[in-house]
């Protein structure tokens, strides 16, 4: 694992009442469980019982083939990876936050998750990608130019996606979600400064991070506008089309920028290109307390207890997690 300052590869997600944390070959997911008051309640005041952590193995596809580790390719990949992880981990912890379930009713409960999942997808292309192409296309007319309408829809997908996350950080059964998107973050930071893993160490850093999930969405937001400018204005059905079809080749390219920027964080450059995206994490994010951090220690510790000293190949670590 890299150390001392370094981009480590550690990565995770917020979930309900705790974290996932994911290393590479390793995931895990701490959740603070709720007391017999809490569930008869339903009241957050009541005090929280213990934390709750669950490890799981994974194998990576990036590590059994190699053309999936191509340039564009690894991230749609390692994306896909990720969604598939984050869902299991909101899983597991949904079924924590009402007194647990069992293995049966966990396996239905997956394939719900499973259907949200493309659900959730669906919502998110229809929002930002079919939405202003289809309500620029009703004033295409009055644009005289391929160049203005594909200016006009990409600042209007980048208008949306700000305010959808201005309207989900007014959300306020979401307050906890985003501290706990906090620890996260800064339980991270800690482990890759180098610092004894406490939540006394944790709380000293910052809650943003250059490989959040929120500043990799903003990148999308401005790729696709470069990339769907060679279009130009065919019909409509095919604006709809290419949208959607070009949301893979999107992400790819988001999550190279996206690597490399967190790889070299440092340059001056770098921190210009990314304060867009670490200012916006202030909308997704909260200040945690201890007790929010020692879930997000006990989740990444989980990982680090069976991944500690692995010695690592570029194999290993391509494409690993995208977002922190």
């Amino acid at each position: 694992m890299a150390r001392g300052g370094r981009d480590a590869p550690i990565g995770g997600q917020a979930v309900l009442e705790g974290v996932m944390m994911r290393g590479v070959r390793t995931w895990s997911v701490a959740v603070r469980e709720p007391t017999g008051e809490q569930l008869e309640a339903e009241r957050r005041e009541v005090p929280a019982g213990g934390i709750a952590v669950r490890t799981f193995p994974f194998s990576s596809a990036l590590r059994r083939h190699r053309i999936l580790r191509l340039p564009l390719v690894r991230g749609v990949v390692a994306l896909g990876g990720s969604l598939a992880i984050g869902m299991r981990a909101l899983n597991i912890s949904a079924n924590a936050q009402v007194g647990g379930a069992s293995e049966e009713g966990e396996q239905l409960s997956g394939l719900a998750w499973a259907g949200a999942l493309v659900v959730s997808f669906a919502f998110a292309a229809g929002l930002f990608f079919v939405l202003p192409v289809g309500a620029v296309s009703l004033i295409r007319s009055q644009l005289h130019s391929a160049m203005l309408f594909w200016l006009v829809e990409g600042v209007l997908r980048t208008v949306i996606f700000l305010g959808y996350l201005l309207a989900l950080s007014r959300l306020r059964d979401l307050r906890r979600v985003f501290e706990y998107h906090g620890a996260e973050h800064k339980t991270i930071a800690c482990y890759e400064a180098g610092r004894e893993l406490t939540p006394v160490n944790a709380a000293g850093f910052s809650r943003l991070h250059p490989r959040c999930g929120t500043s990799f969405l903003l990148i999308v937001m401005i790729v696709a506008i470069f990339v769907f400018a060679p279009i130009g204005l065919p019909a409509w059905y095919w604006l709809v089309l290419t949208r959607v079809l070009g949301i893979p080749v999107i992400a790819g390219i988001s999550f190279e920028i996206i690597k490399l920027a967190a790889h070299h964080r440092e340059r001056p450059w770098v921190r210009a290109v990314m304060a867009p995206g670490l200012a916006l994490q202030r909308l997704t994010t909260r200040e945690p307390d201890h007790s929010q951090l020692a879930v997000a220690i006990a989740a990444l510790r989980a990982v680090l207890d069976i991944e500690e000293g692995d010695r690592l190949s570029g194999t290993d670590l391509v494409g690993l997690e995208v977002v922190a």
